[in-house]
């Protein structure tokens, strides 16, 4: 996305001006403007000078961000990637409209005091005044000239846009003060002629209609209104601005064992740098030596300190807490994982979420409408037969009274509060819509690896056999599998480790078809694998059958171990469930959203883990474009979000509604993810679904009240309340009216500062959440065919049944047994032994081999005659 900086906007009519004068640029694909930051933002191959040129024509002013220092910038080409500075951001408005202001409040307490003050109150004046009423009629004049001058922006802005057929606010305000003054002006004369004339009632009559007062005041209630609003807005940016201040201006780089503090643009990729206990790491890298405690609440927003050590990665702008670090320069500049969050910040707020289109084709028309409106108000009360200066004075008050600018911001400035509460927290929108929709999510898809668990394998249970301890039995497993490359031995030795056990000497080293191992250790044979491999090496009593058993049912894989023929026990390995999972997943079902895991493991892993963790449906054995074929057919039943790495999860996570990519800390730049969260804490999905309805609910109370207040004052400036309830509206109330609804909106906005994302207290079902029979049957074969489950995976799960038959039973003990030692094989469900019909039917979850089965039936003595 090209970012542009927009100047002369006040309004929504401004942008939406902008708009489609862009739009219409060869090469603009997508153009969204931002009233808040001034900026624009375009997405496709247009020029630049084009771009800039058709804003100019549409009498505003436009330059591309970073444009001046974009022959420095990266390989990424340009201001394409380029960052917003703290300088773009600062509040330049506020001081500016505060000096107008008092300027303008100086020269209007002057104006009042003589129009006002002495007019309806008898305030002393100099009696030069009392002889000549011309003489007020004209301080008044030319004081309120003055103040029209301090205010002159109203007016270049206004005119400047009505001539070139988009009238704005600014129009509004500079006709309602304009015609206030050549009306008064008017009057003026008028009483100067009956002043020559010796006609002293007429002067009374033409002072009456003086409304040089009305014009200041107009400017003047306008400009309190816009700094306020312009004070407020530039709160909205203060998370963008304290995420920008975090990064660090220097860096001390060690240069020939010399270390030597250098200005932070100096540092390339490759460099070493050193950080002292206390200093804010200088950019992304990788410890060469040191450990320390690392805050990175910066990025994460989470307070309690991260322990790093050699070879762990460091992000800038996190504080190295104790240790003397030494590291290398792995990602500088605008590749860091600050700039990459800042960029995304920024980016969001550039973008228009869906919603506000409903303001934009509102304000498109507002301007003209209001001005028509106005036109009638002044013609309609002339014609029942009022005075010019009441008739005027309604129409005045219709122009002064509507406010496009509480229209155009009640969208961006939520938008941007709500990005920065999210930044704050480690919850990353990449779009104003991304942050808009993701409340809307009715279905969440989890990925279980990495998501639901800790995506690595841990020992969780340690079962020697009688005569054996748990650190022996430790002990040995750990010199078998010390060889082994297989993640559930890298867990065994972990273990090992963590207890300070080493593991023994190991020669003729074997690895045995179908992951078993086998190995000599002090001339005893050690042996370890599955319970088909170790069944066949050593006796295993039925205790341990059961418990292994229980151990697959509760999704642990049990790794058997044994010594010269001699089973040692059981060491259960499992990916185990991240603490939060359950209380994550209890959040969302809290708040009407619909749980679904989908993972490419077994049905049987699946259904333990899916047990614990509380989801409303397990899909199992599933491949990586089977899971984007599971998504799409859930967002046929509601909107559905999908949660994952974002690596092997990319085609779902691009195929659902909303991409989260979880974890991601330092790797925010997941293209196929709409939301990233920078932690690995499944409970930010909720607090992400709970950040998006707050921002979503202020902005929709923002745009309520920008339409209601429109609705209530446009008919009670006009006067249509007069004959019914006798409301009248004066100009100046109408400004003061105008100039605190465009405050109101601002500062509801920036209550979205106060909202607590983990806080569960006003979580909500909505009407519209997904029924739990709604949902995808994937448990029907043809379905998951269709849907690209994994081909082994299913076999394991699906039942098949195999037909053996078999000669030599002749009772119902001789049934009991067959049937006992094919239901002991793994991979058999259940074994249907008939004695009439000579027969077993095996119904299997698993490949189980003819030979397989006829072994185990000719082992208790019985002839297998052939298997169907």
């Amino acid at each position: 996305m090209k970012q542009y900086s927009v100047t002369g906007m006040s309004c929504a009519a401004c942008v939406s001006r902008v708009e489609k004068a862009v739009s219409k640029v060869p090469g603009v694909e997508s153009c969204s403007v931002s009233l808040l930051t001034n900026s624009m933002g375009i997405e496709g191959d247009a020029d630049p000078s084009a771009v800039i040129e058709a804003v100019t024509a549409a009498g505003y002013g436009a330059a591309e961000k970073g444009s001046s220092n974009s022959g420095a910038s990266s390989e990424s080409g340009g201001n394409v990637n380029a960052l917003p500075d703290t300088d773009s951001l600062k509040d330049t408005e506020t001081p500016r409209l505060k000096k107008r202001l008092l300027w303008s409040l100086g020269f209007l307490l002057v104006l009042m005091y003589f129009s006002m003050g002495h007019h309806m109150w008898g305030f002393p004046v100099p009696a030069f005044f009392h002889n000549t009423p011309v003489a007020i009629g004209l301080l008044q004049l030319i004081l309120a000239a003055i103040v029209m001058v301090i205010n002159q922006r109203f007016f270049i802005s206004g005119f400047t846009s009505l001539l070139h057929g988009s009238p704005n606010m600014d129009t509004l305000v500079a006709l309602g003060s304009g015609a206030s003054f050549l009306y008064s002006t008017v009057m003026l004369f008028a009483m100067a002629g009956a002043q020559t004339r010796g006609d002293s009632e007429a002067v009374a009559a033409c002072m009456n209609e003086f409304y040089f007062e009305s014009a200041a005041m107009i400017l003047t209630l306008i400009t309190i209104g816009k700094m306020l609003e312009a004070r407020s807005k530039g709160r909205t940016t203060d998370a963008l601005k304290s995420l920008m201040n975090l990064s660090p201006k220097t860096a001390v780089l060690i240069r020939d064992g010399l270390e030597t503090e250098v200005p932070i643009s100096e540092v390339k990729k490759g460099d070493i740098f050193a950080v002292r206990p206390g200093e804010s790491i200088p950019v992304d890298g990788v410890i060469l030596s040191g450990s320390s405690a690392i805050n990175e609440a910066a990025l994460t927003g989470e307070s309690i300190p991260v322990d790093k050590a050699e070879g762990d990665p460091v992000s800038a702008a996190t504080i190295n807490q104790s240790g003397y670090l030494r590291c290398e320069a792995t990602r500088v500049g605008e590749d860091t994982t600050l700039s990459q969050i800042i960029r995304m910040v920024s980016d969001a707020a550039a973008t228009k979420a869906p919603i506000a289109k409903i303001a934009d084709k509102v304000s498109g028309i507002f301007v003209p409408s209001v001005m028509v409106i106005a036109a009638a108000a002044f013609l309609i009360w002339l014609l029942t037969g009022h005075t010019v200066g009441y008739a005027l004075a309604r129409g005045i008050s219709v122009l002064v009274i509507s406010c496009p600018c509480a229209l155009g911001l009640a969208t961006p400035v939520a938008i941007m509060v709500g990005n920065g509460m999210g930044a704050k927290n480690g919850l990353l929108f990449k779009t104003a819509a991304s942050l808009e929709e993701t409340g809307r999510i009715r279905i969440v898809v989890l990925d279980k690896t990495g998501t639901i668990t800790a995506g690595e394998p841990v020992v969780t249970d340690l079962l020697p056999c009688e005569g054996i301890s748990e650190q022996e039995l430790l002990s040995l497993a750990a010199t078998l599998e010390q060889h082994s490359e297989h993640p559930l031995a890298k867990a065994v030795m972990k273990k090992a480790e963590n207890l300070g056990i080493l593991p023994g000497e190991l020669t003729d080293f074997q690895v045995l078809p179908g992951n078993g191992l086998r190995g000599n250790h002090n001339q005893t044979l050690l042996l370890g694998g599955n319970f088909s491999m170790i069944r066949k090496e050593a006796h295993i009593p039925e205790e341990i059958r059961t418990l292994t058993e229980k151990l697959s049912t509760e999704g642990k894989t049990p790794l058997f171990f044994a010594a010269d023929h001699r089973l040692l026990g059981i060491i259960a390995v499992a990916d185990v469930i991240k603490p939060d999972s359950p209380r994550a997943v209890q959040e969302l079902k809290n708040m009407g959203i619909r749980v679904i895991m989908l993972t490419g493991d077994n049905q049987r892993t699946a259904d333990a883990i899916g047990a614990q963790v509380g989801v409303d449906q397990v899909v199992a054995g599933v491949l990586p474009e089977g899971k984007e074929a599971v998504v799409r057919e859930l967002k046929k039943v509601g909107k559905t979000a999908m949660v994952g790495d974002g690596i092997n999860d990319a085609p779902a996570l691009t195929a659902a509604d909303m991409g989260i990519a979880i974890g991601a800390g330092t790797d925010v730049a997941i293209d196929a993810a709409d939301v990233v969260l920078m932690n690995s804490r499944l409970t930010d999905v909720s607090a992400a679904v709970r950040l998006s309805r707050g921002t979503l609910k202020n902005i929709k109370e923002n745009l309520f009240w920008a339409f209601f207040y429109n609705v209530i004052g446009i008919p009670l400036a006009a006067g249509l309340w007069i004959p019914i309830l006798g409301l009248q509206l004066s100009p100046m109330f109408g400004a003061a009216a105008m100039s605190l609804s465009s405050f109101c909106v601002v500062s509801n906005a920036l209550r979205l500062n106060l909202l607590k994302v983990h806080s569960t207290e006003k979580d909500r079902i909505p009407k519209d959440a997904v029924p739990l029979s709604a949902l995808p049957d994937f448990s029907n074969k043809k379905e998951e065919e269709s849907l690209g489950f994994n081909e082994m995976d299913y076999k394991e799960e699906t039942t098949m049944t195999k037909t053996v038959k078999i000669e030599g039973m002749a009772c119902g003990h001789c049934t009991a047994t067959v049937k006992k030692a094919l239901e002991a094989l793994e991979g058999v469900s259940s074994a249907e032994v008939s004695l009439n019909n000579k027969q077993a039917v095996v119904t299997l979850t698993a490949e189980v081999s003819d030979d397989v089965l006829k072994k185990t039936v000719e082992d208790k003595d019985f002839t297998v005659t052939g298997i169907e």
